[in-house]
């Protein structure tokens, strides 16, 4: 196995994300599966459940989707676990949430409180 690290700058924050992928790719496109670091440093933050990613591009689109929503400053996506955590200026509607989730392509299971 080949472990690749790729760091994604947020226009919001300038803060850098890293993302560390291992293992094989779901379509190739990306090289493996992959986690982020923990969003920090917004007003709010939420976590979400989706399903369906199995790979770096899959964290990629997912991450641009939610970066269009109105005050998202940082999005962390953990792929082993399916946990997506957005912060952003204000709390966000879970229907906005679920409709970038869906414009990515994958499916949000819900909001994980706590």
């Amino acid at each position: 196995m080949s472990e690749t690290t790729v760091t994604v700058a947020s226009a919001a924050t300038e803060a850098a994300l890293e993302v560390t992928t291992e293992g094989s790719s779901c379509c190739g496109s990306c090289g493996t599966g992959a986690t982020t670091a923990p969003a920090t440093g917004s007003a709010s933050t939420s976590a979400f459940q989706v399903k369906g990613m199995t790979c770096g591009h899959c964290v990629s689109s997912v991450t641009a989707e939610l970066k269009k929503l109105d005050g998202v400053t940082d999005v962390a996506v953990d792929l082993t676990t399916g946990k997506v955590t957005v912060g952003s200026t204000r709390p966000l509607a879970d229907a906005d949430v679920a409709a970038a989730i869906d414009e990515a392509g994958y499916d949000l299971a819900g909001r994980i409180e706590g």
